[in-house]
């Protein structure tokens, strides 16, 4: 038995090892067509401060909202110079209503967004304490940011959605559920009305990808 578990670890850790060295080579083949517009990122915000809490219900109050760390910050910033280094143009940038949101938003796009309740952290306001773990189970929110993923973006550019991992969980199931702070799913939008994803990007990606470039 120990044997087996082993084997089973080890296989894991491979499959793992063979997924990221996919997804970064996505990326690198990826970038061209980028480059020419048509894709929807959606990603989840950067990096927060654990000591800040969330106080529901929502408001325009920013100490009672949990807040970009400043690495989390930094790493939205890098984020953005890649794009531009690289010549990825954004078009849209959409955001929920909580400031993390906007801020990354903000600092990958180096210009104004626009706020979408629909895009807020579906599990506000839930009793459940697995609410974190499994999504917030809101429909409205999953079906609402399924469709911004199959809406073209506008000739030549990209479109940018900065969310929650709750909603991510909501609208693409528990394959994404690992998804990181800062990391992006890409989706190309296409006429079935499905959304189809062609790369997950960590946010070190880009970064890495505008380095050698």
């Amino acid at each position: 038995m120990k044997r087996l578990i082993q084997v089973v670890a080890a296989f894991i850790a491979v499959s793992i090892a063979v997924l990221v060295h996919a997804e970064s080579d996505n990326l690198n083949s990826l970038i061209p067509a980028l480059k020419q517009g048509g894709y929807v990122l959606v990603v989840r915000h950067g990096a927060t401060d654990p000591s800040q809490t969330d106080v529901y219900p929502l408001t325009g109050d920013m100490t009672k909202q949990r807040q970009l760390s400043e690495p989390g910050r930094e790493v939205a910033k890098q984020m953005g110079a890649a794009f531009k280094k690289l010549r990825i143009p954004i078009g849209h940038t959409y955001t929920s209503q909580l400031n993390r949101a906007v801020e990354t938003g903000k600092l990958i796009a180096g210009k104004d967004v626009t706020t979408n309740q629909d895009l807020n952290d579906s599990s506000m306001g839930s009793t459940s304490a697995m609410a974190g773990a499994s999504g917030g189970g809101s429909q409205k929110h999953g079906e609402a940011l399924r469709k911004m993923a199959t809406t073209p973006p506008a000739p030549g550019t990209n479109t940018i959605i900065v969310t929650h991992k709750t909603n991510v969980q909501d609208a693409f199931g528990q394959e994404v559920a690992d998804i990181k702070e800062g990391e992006a799913l890409v989706f190309k939008p296409d006429a079935s009305g499905n959304p189809r994803r062609v790369a997950r990007v960590q946010a070190s990606e880009w970064t890495k990808a505008a380095g050698a470039s």
